[in-house]
């Protein structure tokens, strides 16, 4: 049982070293060898805990998947349905863009890696970020069922417009290195509701 709970600690730490160095690097960057080389194991050694470089690769998305479900989904859940609701997925999403790891929103980074490439990891990115849209998604339906925004609004438009700026707000962030991007993404928000006619005196509904 020891030895157990042992091999267990070492795989977390181990795919918790992998997250760090696919931040930086990105998920193709990873190989066993390097892996075991910078923890000071065998490849031998970190084959048998996470198995093959695909294996560790989706360990690696799930991993950060567990993180983004507590970090941006969950306390949106926590906040009353409608745009509070909305908001607070927008404002964690972009915490995810500020600061989350060295390269911003994993998923986002991970895009440019997985976009035409087939197979198991693409399909659990896919998924991931998928499951992050359906939540802009409800939140935006149920703003709209609770006449936070115009009966007329398309929530499938405006998630797509969401995610544009927090896409944008990434790249001009990480890779333009310019300042007041964060500031550009919520003023883009804040006139995406203004179009769907939300007002900031509306009762109940203040981007907080």
């Amino acid at each position: 049982m020891a030895l157990a709970s042992k091999s267990e600690t070492t795989r977390t730490a181990i795919i918790e070293h992998a997250l760090g160095v696919a931040s930086h690097d990105g998920l193709e960057a990873l190989t066993l060898g390097t892996l075991a080389d910078s923890m000071k194991m065998s490849k031998s050694g970190v084959f048998s805990r996470v198995g093959s470089r695909e294996t560790l690769q989706l360990a690696v998305l799930d991993r950060y998947r567990q993180r983004f479900e507590a970090q941006v989904l969950l306390p949106s859940r926590l906040v009353t349905p409608g745009l509070p609701r909305l908001c607070r997925l927008f404002d964690m999403s972009l915490l995810q863009v500020e600061s989350g790891h060295s390269a911003g929103c994993f998923y986002i980074s991970c895009a440019a890696e997985y976009d035409d490439r087939p197979g198991a990891v693409r399909h659990a990115l896919t998924d991931s970020v998928g499951a992050w849209r359906d939540a802009f998604e409800q939140g935006a339906r149920e703003a709209v069922a609770l006449r936070h925004l115009a009966g007329d609004t398309d929530p499938g438009q405006l998630v797509f417009e969401i995610y544009a700026l927090l896409l944008a707000a990434q790249h001009d962030m990480r890779l333009l290195e310019r300042s007041g991007s964060s500031a550009r993404a919520r003023t883009g928000f804040e006139r995406l509701l203004a179009r769907c006619g939300h007002r900031a005196q509306d009762g109940g509904a203040d981007h907080a």
